[in-house]
């Protein structure tokens, strides 16, 4: 007998597995679906681990009844051997960082890989938040920055090999999507020629997923024929290097360090050399850029020694009193803010699954569409009515061999874009103001300088220069030294720029 084309055998073998899972409840309405329907579910159901989901759901229980019990972390500041800073380094250090990193580079030896499975909810779009644009005068997306990034650093690590040298030194660079936002973000890239970058050497991979739970641990129907899913968090990116071929593509380009960072970070230096060849020389297979906290009190993970071992751990985790504490300099000794920027080694992804296992998952409580069990009726619920579980991109911290740490200037390295237009904290109206304060940081720095309208107003002077003509400030000096340049100017080319001195 077949109930579409599912043999009765196979059915009953899944019915199985869920009901010793105590999940069986999921095939409540499979026998009045339409065949389709039936299929749809049956794949959706037979492709899940579900002793794993309950698993996780376990763990993260126990971890959040722990929290709720008060049990406050046991946290240490980092130890010195494991944190550096490019603020307080030499001049002469960071060069040596630049030169190795851009050496590795040129080797063809480093990748990306961007965290993008986000949309632009938040910010009133529905499109993939790489997509969104901050108003620059220019009215480049996030992507186009970043890809332009990646070609301006392609070009300056090909001074790094010799003539003869038949390595490429490209950057490939890994897109993590999610389910919402993968058509849409490889679509937007067609659309635009990939900014410029072959095609080839932009990959898209799609991030997992976890049904959401009830708060007693049970799988969520959407609608009849199909279970409610959310992405598994940034943390989903392990599993996904290994299930979508990454890993094993890093291998054959011979790819021996990536950076990894997320998407809306309009400051994030991809590819960064002194962050790169740092890690390299420090022997680094899990490594972190920081960004020093405000005040104590900014909400801000901070990256420190939790329970004996290198993780983040939440302000809200820790005493107000253990928040404060200073070090003799008179900075924060929890100060280490966590930016989601990160190093890894090859060997370092291919190790994940081997504590996979071991890994914390979150509890997100969520409003979540289900159907009513009893009625068949789909409910859309006013409260938090069940749970996401999510892995967080630092909860690998711990199983690290080589944890290294690399303290950078929030101004030059971190502007994130989380809220709405006109909150004033982390918008685009911020973005677009920290990305061209840099620009015209870069132009000071180089001997020059910006003049007309609003020149010293960052939220309202357009000015803009390409990451392709300045990646960091670098080939700037012999253009624009004792020159200006008036606004309104975007200095897409060195061309433009050297047009624009005066």
């Amino acid at each position: 007998m077949t109930i579409s084309d599912i043999t009765e055998t196979d059915l009953q073998a899944l019915k199985a597995r869920y009901e010793q899972a105590g999940q069986g409840h999921v095939f409540t309405f499979f026998d009045e679906l339409a065949p389709e329907a039936q299929r749809e579910l049956y794949d959706q159901l037979d492709a899940l681990d579900v002793e794993r989901v309950n698993q996780i759901y376990t763990k993260a229980i126990a971890g959040a009844e722990a929290a709720s019990e008060g049990q406050e972390a046991s946290v240490e500041p980092l130890p010195e051997d494991v944190f550096d800073s490019v603020i307080s380094a030499s001049p002469e250090t960071i060069k040596e960082w630049e030169t190795l990193g851009l050496s590795q580079i040129a080797q063809g030896k480093v990748a990306v890989i961007l965290m993008a499975g986000g949309q632009g909810t938040r910010l009133g779009s529905s499109a993939p938040k790489g997509c969104y644009d901050i108003q620059l005068p220019s009215h480049k997306s996030l992507f186009q920055l970043q890809a332009e990034r990646i070609l301006r650093l392609q070009d300056i690590a090909r001074q790094y090999r010799k003539p003869g040298d038949t390595s490429e030194g490209l950057i490939p660079w890994y897109i993590m999507t999610s389910g919402p936002t993968h058509a849409a973000t490889y679509a937007y890239f067609k659309a635009n020629n990939f900014f410029g970058l072959k095609e080839e050497n932009v990959i898209f991979f799609q991030q997992g997923t976890l049904p959401c739970l009830t708060f007693d641990g049970k799988i969520i129907l959407e609608t009849k024929s199909k279970v409610a899913i959310a992405p598994d968090g940034n943390g989903g990116i392990y599993a996904a290097v290994q299930n979508t071929g990454v890993i094993e593509s890093l291998k054959e380009r011979g790819i021996l360090y990536s950076h990894c960072y997320c998407v809306d970070n309009c400051l994030a230096r991809v590819a960064d050399p002194a962050f790169i060849g740092y890690s390299v020389s420090k022997g680094t297979d899990c490594g972190v850029k920081t960004a020093a906290k405000l005040s104590p009190d900014e909400p801000m993970g901070v990256v420190c020694v939790r329970n004996g071992k290198y993780g983040v751990v939440e302000y809200s985790e820790i005493s107000k009193e253990v928040s404060e504490k200073r070090r003799e300099d008179g900075s924060l000794a929890f100060g280490a803010g966590n930016i989601a920027n990160h190093f890894f080694s090859t060997e370092f992804l291919e190790r994940v699954p081997s504590f996979a296992s071991e890994l914390e998952y979150h509890i997100a409580k969520k409003k979540i569409k289900h159907v009513d069990l009893e009625t068949g009726e789909q409910v859309s619920p006013k409260t938090n009515s069940g749970m996401k579980l999510e892995c967080f991109v630092f909860d690998v911290f711990p199983f690290a061999h080589n944890f290294s740490v690399l303290d950078v200037d929030r101004k030059d390295e971190f502007s994130p874009l989380k809220n709405a237009p006109g909150t004033g904290a982390d918008c685009p109206e911020t973005s677009r103001r920290d990305i061209i304060a840099q620009h015209i940081r870069f132009i000071e720095a180089a001997g020059g300088k910006v003049v007309g309208a609003d020149a010293d107003d960052a939220e309202k002077i357009q000015f803009e220069l390409s990451p392709w003509v300045s990646y960091a400030g670098e080939g700037l000096h012999d253009i624009v030294a004792g020159k200006t340049i008036e606004v309104p100017a975007i200095i897409e080319t060195r061309e433009d720029l050297i047009r624009a001195c005066k």
